[in-house]
């Protein structure tokens, strides 16, 4: 399987699906934002409907789709059982690591473009492709790599918290109906995972972080976020920074705030 990041000179080289999954938190449409201008190629694939099932207080914002509801909306788009996958955004990659850790937790070929959007040094098109509908294949997701609400509680390793720190610490809490965070669980704020510019941190630097939160690559490790998406962020840095491959706690703090479980909150 291919790295979970790979740059623009990588792309040249290889005969890819793009994937534009844009997505916004303030109610922008990334849909929207695709038709303004992408990568050319690229298809757009819709956080909310291919991503995820529909939100409830018991599963949280963004359960994990059904294996057939995404095996259905990734061969509408074009993309084939097997087709390798590059999944782009304009925020450093949390968004669409959600497709990528997907397609890569069922064997499939995919990664994150490293700075997304902005990398990119040709010119934007408002053309959308022509893909022709393809075969994908419906997989179950694997059991091994996620984790449930009381594993993530009981967990003998680490758990990581992806929020912002303002949010791991409950000073503030804009989308879920309580602050804090899991009792135990260590922040690391994924978008701390790349510079300025959107692009990862060289490999040793992200060691680094991870080994700051007691993360070594001995161990297991479940991600969590608000809910589900940008955790995955962080699953792709560990994997990428050759730590393993992690769990996905997917009903993340959206799910465990409707609960009457504690919060704790500070750092």
């Amino acid at each position: 399987m291919i790295d979970p990041v790979v740059d623009e000179s990588w792309l040249r080289d290889h005969r890819v699906v793009l994937a534009d999954v844009r997505w916004y938190l303030d109610g922008r449409s990334g849909r929207e934002a695709y038709e303004r201008g992408h990568l050319p190629g690229a298809v757009f694939i819709d956080l909310d409907t291919a991503l995820a099932r529909h939100a409830s207080p018991a599963e949280g914002r963004h359960p994990l789709p059904d294996p057939e509801t995404f095996a259905a909306a990734m061969a509408a788009a074009g993309i084939g059982d097997q087709d390798q996958v590059i999944g782009y955004d304009d925020a450093g990659g949390v968004v669409a690591a959600r497709l990528v850790w997907l397609l890569r937790s069922i064997g499939h070929d995919a990664a994150l473009l490293d700075g997304g959007l902005a990398a990119y040094r040709g010119e934007l098109t408002t053309e959308v492709p022509r893909r022709p509908a393809a075969t994908f294949t419906a997989r179950p997701w694997p059991a091994d790599r996620l984790a449930s609400l009381e594993e993530t509680v009981a967990a003998p390793g680490v758990v990581l918290d992806a929020r912002d720190r303002s949010r791991f610490r409950g000073d503030a809490e804009p989308v879920d109906p309580r602050p804090g965070h899991i009792p135990g669980a260590r922040s690391l704020p994924c978008r701390d995972n790349v510079d300025a510019e959107g692009r990862f941190l060289p490999v040793p630097a992200l060691r680094e972080r991870f080994a700051a939160v007691g993360v070594d690559g001995s161990g297991d490790v479940i991600s969590y976020c608000g809910s589900g998406v940008t955790a995955c962020h962080n699953l792709i840095a560990l994997e990428h920074a050759g730590l393993g491959a992690g769990r996905l706690f997917p009903g993340s703090w959206s799910q465990y705030a409707h609960t009457g479980r504690p919060a704790a909150t500070g750092d």
